[in-house]
């Protein structure tokens, strides 16, 4: 089992609190007076803006009728949610959002990733994401771009670390594979990461390839990024998340995540197999001089 990170703990935490008293017919004006905070306040915590305190907890849970083993569970869960949460070290760098699907990301137990240009953050090089970002953001200083970079490593290990990922799925368009990110040796670096990453890690990581061969079928489901996540409670549902070059937004709407998924499951099915995606991988990997 996968450690959760505090992002999903405080999401677990406050999804229980929601669903009772939705369950039990409790406004969120009737909670906020129980409690003592305004609706306003209510509603920043009910969404991830800080963590309840153990008192307060503990009467919204009196409140609410949940079971004595759940209560457990509960306080179990807040006292991981008030732990720091994954990058905040960075968090001046990044968007309330994208910290907050940092932090879901850190605690999925699996990942489904579609990428059309370039190579996912969680499979980049160094190499490859220091050139990225220092051609794709506009930075006033090169500490910022070691920071970004830092990130994009740090979040490499959970493929790589020592609580690893169940599973990840990455489909990616060979386009991803051609662009060349960095020069010669940073690209051909990248893609013998790439090939290394799925040869040492067949049951954690399922690699697929796109062929430009695909045509128009690729095409005509949009370049845009996507995650799909899933969690290891089954009380907890899967979630989106979806980028362009200038803005992330995480996908909750039960809808539009299985659009998403659906999404998913056609670019896989016009996707090379393993040893296919590898062979393209090595393929192109010998074409660079």
């Amino acid at each position: 089992m996968r450690t959760t990170s505090p992002t999903v703990a405080n999401w677990d935490l406050m999804k229980r609190i929601r669903d009772q008293a939705t369950l039990r017919g409790v406004t969120a004006k009737s909670l906020a007076g129980e409690l003592g905070f305004t609706p306003q306040y209510v509603s920043l915590v009910m969404n991830g803006k800080g963590v309840l305190a153990k008192d307060k907890l503990e009467t919204a849970i009196r409140y609410l009728e949940f079971d004595k083993a759940e209560r457990a569970e509960m306080l179990e869960l807040r006292e991981i949610a008030k732990e720091p949460r994954p990058y905040a070290k960075y968090s001046g760098l990044f968007p309330d959002t994208l910290m907050r699907f940092y932090g879901l990301e850190a605690g999925a137990q699996s990942i489904r990733t579609f990428e059309n240009n370039v190579v996912p953050g969680l499979l980049q090089t160094e190499d490859y994401a220091r050139d990225l970002v220092s051609s794709t953001v506009t930075i006033s200083l090169p500490t910022e771009v070691e920071q970004r970079v830092a990130v994009r490593t740090e979040r490499g290990h959970l493929l790589t670390g020592p609580d690893p990922i169940d599973k990840l799925l990455v489909v990616m368009g060979q386009a991803a594979l051609m662009q060349e990110v960095g020069g010669p040796e940073i690209h051909g670096g990248q893609l013998r990461h790439l090939h290394d990453l799925v040869v040492e890690h067949p049951d954690r990581l399922d690699l697929r390839i796109v062929p430009f061969k695909a045509g128009g079928a690729v095409a005509s489901l949009n370049s845009a990024t996507y995650h799909l996540l899933d969690f290891e409670s089954g009380r907890l549902p899967t979630l989106g998340w979806i980028e362009s070059a200038i803005w992330g937004e995480i996908v909750e709407d039960p809808e539009d995540v299985n659009k998403l998924a659906y999404k998913y499951k056609q670019v896989q099915a016009i996707a090379l197999d393993r040893e296919g995606s590898l062979g393209l991988i090595e393929q192109i990997a010998r074409q660079i001089r």
